[in-house]
């Protein structure tokens, strides 16, 4: 019998294919995307040192529905302002293997308007 791929498992096969082409440093840091049923994050990743260097989430700002594009947006602003805070203006935009549409584009959106540049 042959196992059917979960989807996603084709999502982590999307985005070790992306990965292999993307990398953050200190001073581009590569943000990643991370999107379950109910809540979105993001991260700041220098993958020079392996360190995360900002991070935020649906949780962390205790957002009632995070699941949601205002959700999304929300947490965009707010690494978009910790971002500033560390005097970090460009990053490599790591959708994480989800199509850039919807609450990951959401966030993309917020993070722009929050002053990062990708």
């Amino acid at each position: 019998m042959i196992k059917k791929e979960s989807s996603n498992d084709t999502r982590k096969r999307r985005h070790t294919r992306v990965r292999k082409n993307m990398s953050g440093t200190a001073e581009k840091p590569r943000l990643n995307v991370f999107r379950s049923n109910t809540q979105i994050f993001a991260q700041l990743i220098n993958d020079a040192t392996g360190t995360t260097l900002a991070s935020s989430s649906s949780i962390e700002l205790k957002i009632k529905n995070g699941g949601n594009a205002e959700g999304a947006a929300a947490v965009g602003s707010d690494i978009a302002k910790k971002a500033k805070a560390l005097k970090i203006k460009t990053v490599v935009f790591d959708r994480g293997g989800y199509l850039y549409h919807g609450r990951v584009a959401a966030l993309a959106q917020a993070a722009r308007e929050g002053g990062l540049e990708f």
